[in-house]
């Protein structure tokens, strides 16, 4: 189901707690509903941008979603300055990136996977697991 943006400082600043990826589905198939919703104007949401404390994020990567529970980095290198904005408040933030990454992840199903994501990808990879963390970018 399609859930609003939650834009509450508080909520978003608390940290997320582990999920599992059968008996938390319901998150995902809110993230997987808002994102196609908001597709427009948003390419990643993490579950507390839709009112849960669980660590869900889903990340558009060309015509594929891609949901990670529980998403770790592994890795990082090559470090940059970006300015980036999000559904969560109004306006631009800079922040550092890093233009490549390593993230051990849970797909929905339950399978662990590491994945290599560069540029584009890796930087909306980072800002969602920011938000895990309760970081608002």
């Amino acid at each position: 189901m399609k859930k609003e943006i939650m834009k509450d400082p508080f909520f978003l600043s608390q940290k997320a707690i582990p999920a599992n990826p059968i008996t938390d589905k319901q998150v995902i198939v809110d993230l997987q509903d808002t994102l196609r919703a908001n597709r427009d104007r948003c390419v990643g949401l993490a579950a507390n941008m839709i009112g849960s404390h669980k660590a869900i994020i889903i990340v558009a990567a060309g015509p594929f979603d891609i949901v990670m529970v529980n998403p770790v980095i592994t890795k990082k290198s090559q470090p940059y300055q970006t300015e980036e904005g999000c559904l969560s408040h109004t306006g631009m933030k800079s922040t550092t990136r890093y233009q490549k990454i390593e993230v051990r992840y849970q797909d929905a199903t339950g399978k662990t996977h590491t994945g290599t994501f560069t540029e584009f990808t890796a930087q909306v990879i980072q800002h969602e697991i920011d938000h895990l963390q309760g970081i608002l970018i």
